[in-house]
């Protein structure tokens, strides 16, 4: 036991290496371009102030978007998907599996769920001991469930899901632009240290550098970047990419298409101005989506009783899902 501890506790550790490598790349290159570049290197008074003014505004929104991906907690299927005492103690006393399926089929009658597992049952972590809501899956990193979830990013250390995407995609739009905008004004002067213009000095090897580390990361983050674009214009995730969601009807890729504006206002929100701002604008909260084939909505009993979610079992009221009204029955598909 205690080494098990032990060794989770290592792992936590390491987890963050890659988030200091990152870190550590950063800073430097703060360093290098405010310091040996603007301060030490520029004469130009007008050309100084707008880089450094351009610069940290491209700074401060990558730091934003990177601290906003990487603390945003995970989010967990709230308690209306968690078995009760009774529907526990009723599926662990069934030893045939069968039996066990149909318990479960049973409670999810009054749940939102529309997707299964290959073989057709109702998807149940045991480890969490939760039906899953569509599109959540079990993280064995971070050692929970988590809505929606894309993929766990060791450069954030934590899983991108439902709570973090929007964050995550700002990350990625904002660290391009931070390595383009840093490549677009030091290639001049790695020119001019390049053919000898400048005097050798310790600005030389931080441009030189400067220019080889943007160029890099931009190449690698634009191939990133383009991919989850194309994810968000489907609605897929990085998961349902690889193996598509299955619907009572199998399998289907496009489950959750509903559109490009739509699709993007899932992950963005209604609100354009918000779009490119780290605050959470996601549409609904995580536990059901509107779906591509609305036949399967309707045979749902939840959408012919609301009152299933206007009051939890023991008649409190359930604010996680009340505060959202459910977009797949809200939602007006269009060709």
């Amino acid at each position: 036991m205690a080494l098990s501890r032990g060794l989770r506790c290592c792992q936590r550790v390491f987890s963050w290496i890659p988030v200091l490598i990152i870190t550590s790349v950063v800073l430097w290159s703060y360093y290098a371009y405010v310091f040996e570049l603007c301060l030490f290197t520029l004469t130009n008074t007008l050309e100084k102030v707008a880089y450094l003014l351009v610069f940290h505004v491209c700074f401060v929104m990558f730091s934003w978007t990177y601290w906003k991906s990487i603390f945003t907690p995970p989010a967990s299927p709230c308690k209306k998907f968690q078995l009760s005492y009774s529907d526990k103690q009723r599926y662990e006393m069934e030893e045939r599996p069968d039996a066990q399926k149909q318990i479960l089929a049973e409670i999810a009658k009054k749940l939102p769920i529309f997707t299964r597992a290959q073989s057709g049952a109702i998807r149940f972590c045991d480890r969490c001991q939760v039906l899953k809501p569509d599109r959540c899956h079990h993280c064995s990193v971070c050692e929970t469930c988590v809505l929606k979830m894309d993929h766990h990013c060791p450069w954030v250390n934590n899983c991108v899901g439902f709570s973090n995407y929007k964050f995550f995609l700002l990350f990625l739009s904002y660290s391009m632009l931070y390595c383009v905008f840093i490549a677009a004004t030091v290639f001049q002067y790695f020119l001019k240290f390049w053919v000898g213009d400048l005097p050798n000095g310790p600005a030389k090897f931080h441009v030189l550098f400067l220019m080889f580390v943007a160029l890099m990361f931009f190449v690698s983050l634009m191939f990133l970047f383009g991919y989850h674009c194309w994810l968000v214009a489907k609605n897929r995730s990085t998961l349902e990419a690889f193996s598509a969601p299955v619907f009572l009807a199998g399998p289907d890729r496009n489950g959750f298409n509903v559109g490009i504006r739509r699709n993007l206002q899932q992950v963005f929100g209604e609100d354009r101005r918000l779009w490119f701002i780290p605050v959470f604008t996601s549409q609904g909260n995580g536990h059901y989506f509107p779906l591509k084939n609305r036949s399967s909505e309707s045979r749902n009993p939840l959408l012919a009783n609301e009152d299933m979610w206007e009051e939890s079992d023991d008649g409190s009221e359930d604010g996680d899902l009340v505060e959202d009204q459910d977009p797949s029955v809200t939602i007006e598909m269009g060709e």
